[in-house]
Formats: structure tokens, C-alpha cells, sequence
């Protein structure tokens, strides 16, 4: 896609749960997509764009519904796309952002302890 911004945050392979210890790197990187996720108006922030018809949202169909002023919920979808959290797609002088599926998917991944991942997939 032109002017999609990629995610800078790869997730670590291994769960942490997952029987043996987390690497230093692959923590490092974990903590800092969580740190992106512990902040309320992050969170609904990421609730707002996927509840969107659209599948996405641009800085002004935002500020509104969250009560914060522009630079602010910039300065919050920048911080949840370099954690790789969000995908930006730049059209014209606007910017419209959108989940990453798969990030969210392989933090549920990495949080779930991998009897309860294996009885999720025999479903």
C-alpha cells in the first residue's frame, strides 16, 4: 500500500509462557507493546478504529468521541503504531490508521499459556 507506515516492533517468536525463559531482546520488545496497550486512551483509541464501519479512522474522526485535543491523540496513534500495533496510510493531507490483525493476534498469542493455544486450535 502507498504511504502505509510499517510496524518497527517485531514481536518476539517464543511465548514467555511457554515453558522457557523469555530472552532479554524478545522482553524488551514485549514490554514495549504492552507499555502501548497500558494507557486508557490508547486502548480506546484501538477500540474506536476497529468498531469503525471502515476498519479505520483518521485524526478527526477521533478527538471527538475521546474528548482530547488533536495533537494528543496524534501524539497517542503514533506511539501505538510504532509499537507496531496500528498501520498509518497516508491520502492526500490526511492520515487514516488501522489495526494490525496479526500483532494483536500474536500478543493473545504470547500471553495465552500454550495448553489453553493448543485446546483453542483443536477447536
Amino acid at each position: 500500500m502507498d504511504g502505509v507506515v510499517p510496524a518497527k516492533t517485531a514481536m518476539p517468536a517464543m511465548s514467555p509462557l511457554a515453558g522457557e525463559p523469555i530472552k532479554r531482546a524478545d522482553a524488551e520488545r514485549l514490554a514495549g507493546v504492552l507499555k502501548a496497550f497500558a494507557d486508557p486512551a490508547r486502548l480506546r483509541l484501538l477500540s474506536l478504529i476497529q468498531s469503525n464501519p471502515e476498519g479505520e479512522a483518521s485524526v478527526s474522526d477521533l478527538t471527538a468521541p475521546l474528548g482530547l485535543s488533536q495533537p494528543t491523540v496524534s501524539h497517542h496513534l503514533r506511539i501505538l503504531t510504532e509499537a507496531g500495533l496500528l498501520e498509518r496510510e497516508k491520502r492526500g493531507v490526511w492520515a487514516y490508521y488501522r489495526l494490525v490483525p496479526s500483532a494483536i493476534a500474536q500478543i493473545a498469542d504470547l500471553l495465552t499459556p500454550p495448553r489453553k493455544r493448543a485446546t483453542k486450535r483443536a477447536r
